[in-house]
Protein backbone atom coordinates (compact mmCIF):
# COMPACT_ATOMS: atom_id res chain seq x y z
CA UNK A 1 0.00 0.00 0.00
CA UNK A 2 1.43 3.39 -0.67
CA UNK A 3 1.80 6.45 1.86
CA UNK A 4 -0.72 8.58 1.06
CA UNK A 5 1.05 12.37 0.18
CA UNK A 6 -1.17 13.87 3.13
CA UNK A 7 0.78 11.56 5.75
CA UNK A 8 4.52 12.46 3.60
CA UNK A 9 3.49 15.98 4.07
CA UNK A 10 2.87 15.64 7.72
CA UNK A 11 5.78 13.54 8.26
CA UNK A 12 8.77 15.95 6.40
CA UNK A 13 6.62 18.68 8.44
CA UNK A 14 7.30 17.16 11.71
CA UNK A 15 9.78 18.31 14.74
CA UNK A 16 11.40 14.82 14.02
CA UNK A 17 12.02 15.36 10.24
CA UNK A 18 13.71 18.52 10.92
CA UNK A 19 16.28 16.58 13.69
CA UNK A 20 17.22 13.82 11.48
CA UNK A 21 17.19 16.57 8.40
CA UNK A 22 20.85 17.88 8.00
CA UNK A 23 21.88 14.04 8.55
CA UNK A 24 19.73 12.16 6.47
CA UNK A 25 18.25 12.94 2.84
CA UNK A 26 14.66 13.39 2.97
CA UNK A 27 13.84 10.35 0.38
CA UNK A 28 16.08 7.93 3.10
CA UNK A 29 14.03 9.38 5.74
CA UNK A 30 10.34 8.41 3.85
CA UNK A 31 12.19 5.32 3.32
CA UNK A 32 12.68 4.43 7.05
CA UNK A 33 9.38 5.76 8.11
CA UNK A 34 7.35 3.46 5.36
CA UNK A 35 9.72 0.66 6.37
CA UNK A 36 8.15 0.85 10.01
CA UNK A 37 4.95 1.54 9.08
CA UNK A 38 4.42 -1.35 6.35
CA UNK A 39 3.70 1.45 3.70
CA UNK A 40 5.37 1.32 -0.05
CA UNK A 41 7.39 4.44 -1.23
CA UNK A 42 7.98 2.67 -4.45
CA UNK A 43 4.29 2.29 -5.43
CA UNK A 44 3.91 6.38 -4.62
CA UNK A 45 6.76 6.67 -6.78
CA UNK A 46 5.86 5.03 -9.67
CA UNK A 47 4.17 7.73 -12.67
CA UNK A 48 0.39 6.72 -14.52
CA UNK A 49 0.65 5.84 -17.67
CA UNK A 50 -1.33 7.59 -19.60
CA UNK A 51 -3.76 5.53 -22.21
CA UNK A 52 -3.25 5.82 -25.58
CA UNK A 53 -6.96 6.32 -27.38
CA UNK A 54 -7.70 4.93 -30.32
CA UNK A 55 -11.02 5.75 -32.03
CA UNK A 56 -12.20 2.79 -34.53
CA UNK A 57 -15.22 3.62 -37.13
CA UNK A 58 -16.45 0.30 -38.40
CA UNK A 59 -18.44 0.99 -41.65
CA UNK A 60 -19.37 -2.47 -41.46
CA UNK A 61 -22.22 -4.39 -40.25
CA UNK A 62 -20.55 -5.46 -36.99
CA UNK A 63 -21.87 -8.95 -37.17
CA UNK A 64 -20.56 -9.20 -40.89
CA UNK A 65 -17.08 -7.78 -39.81
CA UNK A 66 -14.02 -9.19 -38.19
CA UNK A 67 -12.60 -5.40 -38.06
CA UNK A 68 -12.24 -4.87 -34.04
CA UNK A 69 -11.01 -8.43 -33.10
CA UNK A 70 -8.82 -8.33 -35.69
CA UNK A 71 -7.28 -5.14 -34.61
CA UNK A 72 -7.72 -6.53 -30.99
CA UNK A 73 -5.38 -9.18 -31.78
CA UNK A 74 -2.58 -7.17 -33.96
CA UNK A 75 -2.42 -4.67 -31.10
CA UNK A 76 -1.74 -6.84 -28.35
CA UNK A 77 1.27 -8.61 -30.85
CA UNK A 78 3.01 -5.39 -30.32
CA UNK A 79 2.21 -5.04 -26.55
CA UNK A 80 -0.93 -3.09 -26.83
CA UNK A 81 -3.86 -4.10 -24.11
CA UNK A 82 -6.68 -2.24 -23.49
CA UNK A 83 -7.39 -0.93 -19.96
CA UNK A 84 -3.28 -1.20 -19.68
CA UNK A 85 -1.69 1.16 -22.17
CA UNK A 86 -4.10 1.43 -24.78
CA UNK A 87 -8.45 2.49 -24.47
CA UNK A 88 -10.52 1.78 -28.04
CA UNK A 89 -13.47 3.90 -28.61
CA UNK A 90 -15.22 1.81 -30.85
CA UNK A 91 -17.89 3.22 -33.03
CA UNK A 92 -19.86 1.64 -36.13
CA UNK A 93 -22.10 2.42 -39.28
CA UNK A 94 -23.64 -1.00 -38.92
CA UNK A 95 -23.88 -0.54 -42.51
CA UNK A 96 -25.25 2.64 -42.89
CA UNK A 97 -22.91 4.58 -44.63
CA UNK A 98 -24.96 8.03 -43.99
CA UNK A 99 -23.76 7.98 -40.03
CA UNK A 100 -20.11 8.20 -41.52
CA UNK A 101 -19.45 11.91 -40.79
CA UNK A 102 -21.72 12.06 -37.86
CA UNK A 103 -19.65 9.31 -36.05
CA UNK A 104 -16.00 9.85 -36.94
CA UNK A 105 -17.15 13.81 -35.80
CA UNK A 106 -17.76 11.67 -32.17
CA UNK A 107 -14.70 10.92 -32.12
CA UNK A 108 -12.91 13.58 -33.37
CA UNK A 109 -14.41 14.89 -29.53
CA UNK A 110 -13.41 12.48 -27.71
CA UNK A 111 -9.90 13.79 -28.75
CA UNK A 112 -8.61 10.22 -29.88
CA UNK A 113 -4.69 9.79 -30.46
CA UNK A 114 -5.51 8.48 -33.65
CA UNK A 115 -8.40 7.25 -36.09
CA UNK A 116 -8.43 3.65 -37.39
CA UNK A 117 -11.05 3.03 -39.83
CA UNK A 118 -11.52 0.84 -43.26
CA UNK A 119 -13.01 1.39 -46.98
CA UNK A 120 -12.62 4.82 -48.91
CA UNK A 121 -16.21 6.36 -47.87
CA UNK A 122 -15.26 6.07 -44.35
CA UNK A 123 -11.36 7.47 -44.85
CA UNK A 124 -13.10 10.09 -46.46
CA UNK A 125 -15.43 11.40 -44.05
CA UNK A 126 -12.68 10.73 -41.75
CA UNK A 127 -10.41 13.55 -43.55
CA UNK A 128 -13.40 15.77 -43.88
CA UNK A 129 -13.27 15.88 -39.90
CA UNK A 130 -9.94 16.18 -38.91
CA UNK A 131 -6.64 17.05 -40.82
CA UNK A 132 -4.70 16.84 -37.90
CA UNK A 133 -5.55 13.16 -36.11
CA UNK A 134 -3.55 10.55 -38.10
CA UNK A 135 -5.31 8.41 -39.88
CA UNK A 136 -4.84 4.26 -40.42
CA UNK A 137 -7.08 2.68 -42.71
CA UNK A 138 -6.99 -1.28 -42.43
CA UNK A 139 -7.82 -1.83 -45.91
CA UNK A 140 -9.00 0.21 -49.32
CA UNK A 141 -9.25 -0.43 -52.85
CA UNK A 142 -6.82 1.48 -54.76
CA UNK A 143 -5.89 3.95 -52.74
CA UNK A 144 -4.33 6.29 -54.74
CA UNK A 145 -6.68 5.98 -57.90
CA UNK A 146 -9.33 6.91 -55.30
CA UNK A 147 -7.25 10.22 -54.03
CA UNK A 148 -6.85 8.90 -50.60
CA UNK A 149 -3.09 9.16 -50.60
CA UNK A 150 -0.92 11.05 -52.95
CA UNK A 151 1.10 8.05 -53.64
CA UNK A 152 2.20 5.10 -52.01
CA UNK A 153 5.57 5.54 -50.74
CA UNK A 154 4.71 8.92 -49.46
CA UNK A 155 1.35 9.32 -48.35
CA UNK A 156 1.04 12.78 -47.81
CA UNK A 157 -1.37 14.30 -45.43
CA UNK A 158 -2.33 12.65 -42.13
CA UNK A 159 -3.87 9.51 -44.10
CA UNK A 160 -1.91 6.01 -44.52
CA UNK A 161 -2.36 2.50 -44.13
CA UNK A 162 -2.80 -0.74 -46.32
CA UNK A 163 -4.26 -1.10 -49.95
CA UNK A 164 -5.05 -3.64 -52.17
CA UNK A 165 -4.99 -2.88 -56.16
CA UNK A 166 -8.64 -3.49 -56.66
CA UNK A 167 -8.37 -3.05 -60.91
CA UNK A 168 -5.88 -5.80 -61.46
CA UNK A 169 -7.06 -8.08 -58.96
CA UNK A 170 -10.80 -7.67 -61.14
CA UNK A 171 -8.71 -9.20 -64.36
CA UNK A 172 -7.61 -11.87 -62.01
CA UNK A 173 -10.94 -12.57 -60.96
CA UNK A 174 -12.46 -13.43 -64.30
CA UNK A 175 -9.75 -15.45 -65.42
CA UNK A 176 -10.39 -17.90 -62.29
CA UNK A 177 -14.17 -17.48 -62.95
CA UNK A 178 -13.49 -18.90 -66.93
CA UNK A 179 -11.43 -21.40 -65.67
CA UNK A 180 -14.00 -22.45 -63.54
CA UNK A 181 -16.80 -22.36 -65.33
CA UNK A 182 -15.37 -22.71 -69.56
CA UNK A 183 -18.55 -22.86 -71.09
CA UNK A 184 -19.36 -19.07 -70.00
CA UNK A 185 -19.48 -15.94 -72.95
CA UNK A 186 -21.45 -13.32 -71.32
CA UNK A 187 -20.26 -12.07 -68.22
CA UNK A 188 -22.16 -9.29 -65.49
CA UNK A 189 -19.81 -7.08 -63.64
CA UNK A 190 -21.73 -5.84 -60.70
CA UNK A 191 -19.98 -2.31 -58.89
CA UNK A 192 -21.18 -0.21 -56.20
CA UNK A 193 -22.21 3.03 -58.07
CA UNK A 194 -20.03 4.87 -55.26
CA UNK A 195 -17.16 3.01 -56.22
CA UNK A 196 -14.02 4.21 -58.16
CA UNK A 197 -14.66 3.34 -61.69
CA UNK A 198 -11.16 2.00 -62.24
CA UNK A 199 -11.89 -2.08 -61.23
CA UNK A 200 -15.32 -2.05 -63.47
CA UNK A 201 -12.75 -0.72 -66.29
CA UNK A 202 -9.90 -3.09 -65.80
CA UNK A 203 -12.73 -6.02 -65.42
CA UNK A 204 -14.39 -4.87 -68.79
CA UNK A 205 -11.33 -5.23 -70.03
CA UNK A 206 -10.14 -8.22 -68.97
CA UNK A 207 -13.48 -9.83 -70.14
CA UNK A 208 -12.22 -8.59 -73.48
CA UNK A 209 -8.83 -10.09 -73.29
CA UNK A 210 -10.32 -13.76 -73.01
CA UNK A 211 -13.09 -13.55 -75.11
CA UNK A 212 -16.08 -12.78 -73.34
CA UNK A 213 -18.83 -10.01 -73.76
CA UNK A 214 -19.04 -7.97 -70.64
CA UNK A 215 -21.89 -5.69 -69.20
CA UNK A 216 -21.98 -3.16 -66.24
CA UNK A 217 -24.73 -3.27 -63.68
CA UNK A 218 -24.00 -1.19 -60.63
CA UNK A 219 -26.03 -0.38 -57.46
CA UNK A 220 -26.66 2.82 -54.49
CA UNK A 221 -28.28 0.47 -52.06
CA UNK A 222 -29.13 -3.04 -51.18
CA UNK A 223 -32.76 -2.63 -52.98
CA UNK A 224 -31.29 -1.81 -56.01
CA UNK A 225 -29.27 -4.72 -55.73
CA UNK A 226 -32.28 -6.75 -56.31
CA UNK A 227 -32.98 -4.43 -59.42
CA UNK A 228 -29.85 -5.31 -61.04
CA UNK A 229 -29.89 -8.98 -60.46
CA UNK A 230 -33.25 -8.85 -62.29
CA UNK A 231 -31.57 -6.89 -65.55
CA UNK A 232 -28.42 -9.52 -65.73
CA UNK A 233 -31.67 -11.69 -66.50
CA UNK A 234 -33.06 -9.92 -68.76
CA UNK A 235 -29.79 -9.09 -70.25
CA UNK A 236 -29.23 -12.96 -70.46
CA UNK A 237 -25.50 -12.64 -68.84
CA UNK A 238 -24.59 -16.23 -67.90
CA UNK A 239 -22.41 -14.96 -65.19
CA UNK A 240 -21.26 -12.53 -62.69
CA UNK A 241 -18.12 -11.17 -61.24
CA UNK A 242 -19.10 -8.94 -58.04
CA UNK A 243 -16.68 -5.98 -57.85
CA UNK A 244 -15.53 -4.00 -54.28
CA UNK A 245 -17.46 -1.44 -52.23
CA UNK A 246 -18.52 -0.81 -48.87
CA UNK A 247 -22.34 -1.34 -49.33
CA UNK A 248 -21.57 -4.92 -51.60
CA UNK A 249 -19.60 -6.09 -48.50
CA UNK A 250 -22.48 -5.07 -46.11
CA UNK A 251 -25.14 -7.22 -48.53
CA UNK A 252 -22.49 -10.43 -48.69
CA UNK A 253 -25.36 -12.86 -47.51
CA UNK A 254 -27.50 -11.13 -50.06
CA UNK A 255 -25.89 -10.77 -53.16
CA UNK A 256 -24.50 -14.65 -52.79
CA UNK A 257 -28.32 -15.89 -52.41
CA UNK A 258 -29.24 -13.26 -55.25
CA UNK A 259 -26.32 -15.02 -58.04
CA UNK A 260 -27.62 -18.52 -56.76
CA UNK A 261 -31.39 -17.37 -57.16
CA UNK A 262 -30.71 -16.55 -60.81
CA UNK A 263 -28.31 -19.52 -61.84
CA UNK A 264 -25.18 -17.03 -62.60
CA UNK A 265 -21.84 -18.30 -61.51
CA UNK A 266 -20.28 -15.58 -59.59
CA UNK A 267 -16.72 -14.63 -58.05
CA UNK A 268 -16.38 -12.12 -55.27
CA UNK A 269 -13.16 -10.46 -53.87
CA UNK A 270 -13.64 -11.51 -50.57
CA UNK A 271 -14.30 -15.08 -48.83
CA UNK A 272 -16.99 -13.63 -46.67
CA UNK A 273 -19.43 -14.00 -49.84
CA UNK A 274 -18.24 -18.02 -50.65
CA UNK A 275 -19.07 -18.70 -46.54
CA UNK A 276 -22.54 -16.97 -46.84
CA UNK A 277 -22.87 -19.44 -50.12
CA UNK A 278 -21.38 -17.62 -52.64
CA UNK A 279 -19.47 -19.80 -55.13
CA UNK A 280 -16.04 -18.22 -55.65
CA UNK A 281 -13.78 -15.94 -54.17
CA UNK A 282 -10.31 -14.46 -55.09
CA UNK A 283 -9.01 -11.53 -52.57
CA UNK A 284 -6.46 -10.79 -50.20
CA UNK A 285 -6.66 -11.76 -46.65
CA UNK A 286 -8.85 -8.99 -45.31
CA UNK A 287 -8.10 -9.88 -41.46
CA UNK A 288 -4.26 -10.27 -42.03
CA UNK A 289 -4.83 -7.01 -43.57
CA UNK A 290 -7.19 -5.19 -40.07
CA UNK A 291 -4.31 -6.84 -38.03
CA UNK A 292 -1.38 -5.24 -39.92
CA UNK A 293 -3.10 -1.86 -39.42
CA UNK A 294 -2.00 -2.52 -35.67
CA UNK A 295 2.09 -1.59 -37.22
CA UNK A 296 0.69 1.50 -38.35
CA UNK A 297 -0.45 2.81 -35.21
CA UNK A 298 2.20 1.72 -32.99
CA UNK A 299 4.69 3.55 -35.29
CA UNK A 300 2.41 6.58 -35.24
CA UNK A 301 1.75 6.60 -31.31
CA UNK A 302 5.73 6.12 -31.32
CA UNK A 303 5.86 10.06 -32.80
CA UNK A 304 5.95 8.52 -36.96
CA UNK A 305 4.41 10.83 -39.28
CA UNK A 306 1.23 9.64 -41.21
CA UNK A 307 2.46 11.10 -44.23
CA UNK A 308 5.76 9.64 -44.21
CA UNK A 309 4.60 6.06 -43.60
CA UNK A 310 4.43 3.96 -47.28
CA UNK A 311 1.10 2.49 -47.42
CA UNK A 312 1.80 -1.31 -47.61
CA UNK A 313 -0.16 -3.50 -50.08
CA UNK A 314 -0.97 -7.31 -49.36
CA UNK A 315 1.10 -10.00 -50.65
CA UNK A 316 -0.96 -13.11 -49.84
CA UNK A 317 -4.20 -13.94 -52.15
CA UNK A 318 -6.59 -16.22 -51.09
CA UNK A 319 -9.13 -18.59 -53.68
CA UNK A 320 -12.11 -19.66 -51.93
CA UNK A 321 -14.26 -22.67 -53.57
CA UNK A 322 -17.88 -23.95 -52.11
CA UNK A 323 -18.38 -27.19 -53.47
CA UNK A 324 -21.98 -26.99 -52.26
CA UNK A 325 -22.71 -24.22 -54.15
CA UNK A 326 -21.33 -25.49 -57.32
CA UNK A 327 -23.76 -28.71 -57.13
CA UNK A 328 -26.37 -26.46 -56.82
CA UNK A 329 -25.70 -24.39 -60.10
CA UNK A 330 -25.21 -28.05 -61.53
CA UNK A 331 -21.19 -27.03 -62.01
CA UNK A 332 -17.88 -29.24 -62.27
CA UNK A 333 -15.18 -27.67 -60.90
CA UNK A 334 -12.13 -28.44 -62.19
CA UNK A 335 -9.51 -31.02 -60.12
CA UNK A 336 -6.72 -28.57 -61.02
CA UNK A 337 -8.52 -25.12 -59.90
CA UNK A 338 -9.63 -27.32 -56.24
CA UNK A 339 -5.96 -28.20 -55.57
CA UNK A 340 -4.64 -24.32 -56.12
CA UNK A 341 -7.65 -23.30 -53.34
CA UNK A 342 -7.01 -22.28 -50.38
CA UNK A 343 -9.92 -23.35 -48.62
CA UNK A 344 -12.73 -25.51 -50.02
CA UNK A 345 -16.09 -25.00 -48.42
CA UNK A 346 -18.42 -28.00 -48.87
Amino acid sequence: MALPETQIKAITCCPAFGLVGDGMKRREFLTLMAALSGWSLEAEAQPRTKLAVIGLLSPFIDAESTLLPDLRIGLHELGYDEGRNIKIEYVSTEGKVELLSELVNELVSRKVDVIVTSSVPAVRAAREATRKIPIVFARVGDAVNQGVVASLGRPGGNATGISWFAPELSGKTLNILKEAVPEIMRVGILREAAAGAASAIEAQLAAQRIGLSSQLFQARTSDELDTAFLAMKSSNVDSVVVLEGVMIFNNAKKIASLAVDARLPAIFFDSAFVRAGGLISYGPNFSEMHRRAAYYIDRILKGANPAELPVEQPTKFDLFVNIATAKTLGLQISSLLLLRADRIIE
